[in-house]
């Protein structure tokens, strides 16, 4: 269903400290150390954003990973009693340590991004620095308030599982909801790693509706203290329409970083600015990797 200049490297990294394995598409050349780390959105996985890294290939290397509950990683996914982003954070910076023989550029959309802040928060030492496109920061609930379910709680929970079979898949997200301003091929390249063979004739979600919604949920961080204990040099682009990176009344707080990090509302973005600004996205990272 899609081509490329590019056909990425199918990696399996096993992380036996955080109960399984991640699994990762590799980009680039292999005579070199890891550029860029690429953490995906809530719900979707690393092939999502095959066209939108490939052309980086040439001459930088990079891992799209697949997070916890995600794509074909085999990490384990208990909901109840679980710790939230942090499991993200803590998977990223074994990642790290595993694959990683020097500091990286940490890149991510939206539950990619905040999960790359948290670790570059807790060791500055792994990450040279961040590129963030439209990340979810805003302001945390007060500690011990539970979180009302919010509509992308309830989307999640209605998603249909189950398909026919990928191509049936495809059809009937093609135009539609948060597909609608993608690519063909970027649509593609979800589904193709987005659904597994279920057994009996269909196919189903490789993030369970339960799993996504756990994530929607599941708030226990504070993003500005993260920014404040984070070291590099962080770049974010941010939506122009229904962003979930909630600046206003954190001004200061980014003033005072001294220049350290720098936000861009692109115009004419949503949510999916990666999908619909791609080239922003590869000159954001190639100038994060060159700082």
């Amino acid at each position: 269903m899609s081509s490329s200049s590019e056909a990425p490297r199918e990696r399996t990294i096993p992380l036996p400290s955080r109960g399984g394995a991640m699994a990762a598409l590799e980009f680039g050349p292999t005579d070199r150390p890891i550029d860029i780390v690429f953490s995906h959105a809530n719900g979707f996985n690393a092939r999502t954003y095959r066209t939108i890294l490939a052309p980086l290939a040439a001459d930088l290397r990079a891992l799209a990973i697949d997070l916890r509950g995600h794509g074909a990683t085999s990490l384990p996914t208990v909901i109840e009693g679980r710790d939230g982003w942090m499991e993200f954070r803590d998977d990223l910076l074994a990642l790290l340590a595993q694959a990683c023989e020097a500091p990286v550029v940490l890149g991510g959309h939206s539950m990619g991004g905040t999960s790359s802040l948290l670790a570059a928060a807790a060791e500055p030492g792994r990450v040279r620095a961040l590129a963030l496109f439209d990340p979810v920061i805003f302001e945390p609930p007060p500690a011990g308030t539970p979180m009302a379910d919010s509509p992308l709680v309830a989307g999640a929970l209605r998603r249909r599982a189950s398909f026919p079979s990928k191509t049936a898949a495809f059809e009937a997200y093609q135009g539609r909801g948060a597909f609608r301003t993608w690519s063909g091929e970027q649509l593609a390249d979800y589904v193709e790693a987005g659904f597994r063979d279920a057994g009996d004739g269909e196919v189903t979600l490789a993030c369970a509706p339960a799993w996504e919604a756990s994530n929607f949920r599941t708030h226990n961080y504070d993003p500005w203290a993260a920014f404040r204990d984070s070291r590099c040099p962080i770049r974010i682009l941010r939506a122009a329409e229904a962003s979930t990176f909630r600046l206003e009344g954190h001004e200061a707080d980014l003033a005072a970083t001294g220049g350290r990090i720098e936000v861009e509302t692109l115009p004419g973005t949503t949510h999916f600015l990666p999908m619909e600004r791609p080239e922003r996205v590869r000159e954001t990272l190639r100038a994060c990797v060159a700082a």
